[in-house]
């Protein structure tokens, strides 16, 4: 099945960011984009992969239950 093609409008909604946002990634070519005549195209999974490559695991540290002596 082929990959939705995703406007920038459509694209930074997905996001959670502004079309400038998109845009800019584009122009500094951090993200890949297709070009359909003059218009500007993001495969769907190619968000997905920029979300999964950007995600932050939480560090858990072992803390302990009481204050440090001074």
């Amino acid at each position: 099945m082929a990959d939705r093609l995703l406007s920038v409008p459509e694209a930074a909604e997905r996001l959670g960011v502004g079309e400038r946002f998109i845009r800019r990634l584009i122009t500094e070519r951090r993200i890949r984009y297709v070009k359909v005549g003059k218009h500007v195209r993001i495969a769907d999974s190619v968000l997905a992969a920029y979300i999964e490559q950007r995600t932050v695991e939480p560090v858990r540290t072992r803390r302990s239950r009481y204050g440090v002596a001074a």
